[in-house]
């Protein structure tokens, strides 16, 4: 009985730790948090991020909107990998976003986002910043969850691919992030529009790999 209370209380204190670094399984690495999210957890092979109020990473081509202060738990990855896991969101307000993040600081950066569209259907919609943002919408997904990957290729070469099965891949991004800083991929959640958004990743997978080709399904 005692060691049952104790290993409930190491997992209801992970909500509120931010600092330093720590372990989820399945990745060789520790991970670390740029911008602390609500609440977080990871336990029963879950990672759950609840991003607060108005979190969103994003630098408008018109300068008209800029905000970068969502919650990523990062790590540094080998320099070809592959990173994947299933996604689960429970939408809310329009933005509300899962995503798998590339990030090398605020002015650098690429996400691979399932999210809330103002048409109230979930997307897979991807963004890549090398100093201001583009945005694109993939595709509608029906439910609420998700595969997402991400695959380095080298030389700052990424893909980034989804899946509904999670075994057939369709390619939504291929691209260069254009920056000579450390490069650390990893989760995120986000809520652009709303007060909250809990993301739940699952399935969490990471390998040294490089991806042989980007467009087979593989």
């Amino acid at each position: 009985m005692k060691y049952f209370i104790i290993l409930l209380f190491i997992s209801a204190n992970c909500d509120a730790q931010t600092q330093g670094s720590f372990a989820i399984g399945n990745i060789p690495y520790k991970l670390s948090w740029t911008n602390s999210p609500a609440k977080w957890k990871y336990e029963f092979n879950k990672f759950t991020i609840v991003a607060g109020e108005k979190t969103d990473l994003f630098l408008d081509p018109q300068h008209a909107y800029s905000v970068v202060n969502s919650p990523k738990a990062i790590f540094k990855p080998d320099e070809t990998f592959i990173l994947s896991a299933n996604a689960e969101v429970s939408f809310k307000t329009d933005f509300d976003a899962a995503v798998l993040v590339v990030y090398a600081g605020d002015d650098a950066w690429a996400k691979l986002c399932f999210e809330y569209s103002p048409q109230k259907k979930p997307y897979v919609v991807s963004v890549v910043n090398n100093g201001l943002s583009d945005d694109c919408n993939h595709v509608p997904i029906n439910g609420n969850k998700v595969y997402f990957r991400v695959a380095g290729l080298g030389n700052n070469i990424f893909a980034f691919h989804y899946s509904t099965n999670g075994k057939y891949w369709h390619m939504a991004r291929y691209f260069l992030l254009n920056t000579k800083k450390e490069i650390r991929v990893g989760f995120s959640s986000q809520s652009p529009t709303g007060k909250t958004c809990k993301t739940v990743f699952s399935q969490i997978a990471y390998s040294k790999k490089k991806l042989k080709d980007i467009r087979n399904g593989e």
